[in-house]
């Protein structure tokens, strides 16, 4: 697959406008530490649940999802029960306008004035400090990967390794993309905090929503019902199971069988049901610090949290599995003609 000068264009211009964002926002962000942190505390709770929705809508999860649609069919839709479909609802019922009240900056401060000054309050600041730098590596190699990965597809690095002043190895072709749009990602969040994250998101999720839309259409257009049902098993498009999962892909492409029994959700029942309950108890015990807890301790008041909580999944999901399907239907139909 190439790419044409009109989409090199657009995606500079792209990069342009989410680091000329932080140019932009760079005096606002540094007036004080509540301005850099969390946006002084005055920004819409709308725009604060596009910009969280701009956050999930990520390219790893995406390339996961459609990967699970394929082969699981629309008995996928349950999984994200995992999280964060729990975590967002447990979020905009209580747990956002309790997070909101504490008035603080950030979830390590937030986890001091839950569990006070004392030893053991001191001891749950220091872990929660430790995990959010750990969560957020996790993030960035999750997303960093990823990334990488789909860039290669559309820009071959054999087009690009002339203008490198030095090797890299194939196999870090990858990690090289990663490493750059990583960085360009880092400087405007360095240079604006919050509100450059916020904009810039915004900016991202209105190019993601209008793709999605035109991903989802294309393929309704392009994919007949009767070329559908013939290049998927039976109870592909059932989105209700039984004990087992009784999708068997044999004769179609026997090979998904096995990814199904690596997987180990055969018995479908049994891993919905530790979906089900391990979404639950991890989403209420409490918000994690990560950046879904400072959206929230930016928004202006603790209804303003909820509400951009609950938000969050209202906004993201129609759109995010529009896409998600679209992808999946062209793939099944037009798995021949791939070459991947």
């Amino acid at each position: 697959m190439k790419i044409a000068l009109l989409d090199l264009i657009i995606i500079a211009a792209y990069l342009a406008a989410i680091i000329g964002i932080g140019f932009y926002l760079k005096k606002r962000a540094a007036q004080s530490m509540d301005d850099y942190f969390v946006g002084g505390k005055k920004l819409p709770w709308y725009l604060l649940g596009l910009s969280n929705a701009s956050g999930m809508f990520d390219i790893s999860g995406t390339m996961w999802l459609v990967t699970l649609c394929f082969v699981y069919g629309m008995k996928s839709i349950w999984i994200p029960w995992l999280w964060p479909v729990f975590n967002q609802i447990f979020l905009a019922v209580y747990l956002s306008m309790w997070l909101r009240r504490s008035n603080v900056l950030t979830g390590a401060e937030w986890i001091r004035s839950r569990f006070g000054d004392g030893q053991s309050g001191k001891l749950s600041h220091m872990i929660v400090i430790a995990f959010a730098v750990i969560g957020a590596l996790g993030f960035l190699a999750y997303g960093f990967v990823g990334i990488g990965k789909f860039i290669e597809i559309f820009i071959p690095w054999e087009n690009v390794s002339p203008y490198v002043p030095f090797d890299v190895a194939d196999a870090y072709v990858p990690h090289f993309y990663g490493i750059v749009f990583t960085a360009i990602a880092t400087i405007y969040v360095i240079l604006g905090g919050m509100m450059s994250i916020v904009w810039a998101d915004v900016l991202q999720f209105s190019i993601m929503t209008f793709s999605a839309l035109f991903i989802g259409i294309v393929a309704m257009m392009q994919v007949s019902p009767e070329a559908l049902n013939a290049a998927v098993p039976a109870g592909w498009m059932d989105p209700f199971f039984g004990w087992n999962l009784d999708i068997n892909w044999q004769g179609i492409f026997a090979e998904v069988n096995e990814k199904i029994l690596s997987d180990g959700f055969s018995l479908f029942s049994i891993f919905v049901m530790m979906t089900l309950f391990n979404g639950i108890f991890k989403s209420a015990a409490g918000p994690m610090p990560n950046y879904d807890m400072q959206k929230i301790l930016a928004t202006k008041s603790p209804r303003e949290g909820a509400l951009m909580s609950g938000f969050v999944s209202v906004i993201l999901m129609p759109i995010r599995y529009f896409m998600i399907a679209g992808f999946t239907v062209l793939a099944v139909v037009y798995y021949d003609k791939l070459d991947l």
